[in-house]
């Protein structure tokens, strides 16, 4: 009798067990329906890591309105160093000056771009030598490589045959994509003599022609839509 008594104390016990878990498990997919959100990288060093305040913004929506994404229309702003930096998929960085980045902001970073994150890194002019400089600490084994044109981040909804849109003149340089590949996959994208970002603000604040801010938005939503199906 005890025996018996001993088995059915221990199968309730797993029966509460198992239903723990499937109750832990249905709360982690009902928070996944909750909207996403990606953010903007808040950096040291001097540089004006907050340019371009209404990028972000008239990008999520042109994605929750082309894309059919439900992205949070707010960004997030994240520090470097950050916890909560995991909390995000997509990571937007710019500015113009320089960038500084702690042995424990690096150690983060890495951490976030291993476990699946990823950070987009427009130059807004003037940001190349610092962030090189920057994200060799984060991966010192790694180069950055130009993405040839027939890669997928310039042919998601958007087709892009020549690759990166040039958007602001810069230097005069050609417009240049850039990424970190780390274990086969790209964590780290860089557009170089492009600005994105720029293209992406409200069409008052540099007067850019409709058609130039609809290639930049357009890319910026292959970003987007590249980093979700990944």
């Amino acid at each position: 009798m005890r025996r018996k008594v001993h088995i059915y104390q221990s199968n309730i016990s797993r029966l509460i067990v198992f239903c723990v878990i499937a109750i832990s498990t249905v709360s982690v997919f009902a928070q996944s329906t909750q909207p996403v959100k990606i953010a903007l990288l808040k950096y040291n060093g001097g540089g004006d890591w907050y340019a371009n305040p209404t990028s972000l913004t008239n990008l999520i929506s042109f994605c929750n309105q082309n894309l059919k994404t439900s992205i949070d229309k707010e960004n997030g702003t994240i520090e470097v160093g950050s916890s909560d930096i995991f909390n995000y998929p997509f990571v937007h960085m710019t500015g113009h000056g320089n960038v500084v980045f702690s042995a424990q902001e690096v150690s983060n970073l890495r951490k976030y771009l291993e476990s699946g994150g990823f950070l987009h890194i427009d130059d807004n002019y003037g940001i190349n030598e610092f962030i090189r400089r920057e994200m060799k600490k984060v991966f010192p084994e790694l180069d950055f490589i130009e993405l040839p044109n027939s890669h997928p981040i310039y042919h998601q909804k958007y087709n892009f045959v020549n690759g990166l849109p040039k958007i602001h003149e810069h230097d005069g340089k050609p417009a240049q994509g850039f990424g970190l590949i780390y274990k086969g996959r790209l964590v780290c994208y860089y557009t170089y003599e492009c600005d994105l970002g720029d293209g992406w603000e409200d069409q008052s604040v540099h007067n850019d022609p409709e058609t130039i801010r609809l290639k930049a938005l357009q890319m910026g939503a292959n970003l987007i839509q590249y980093v979700f199906n990944q």
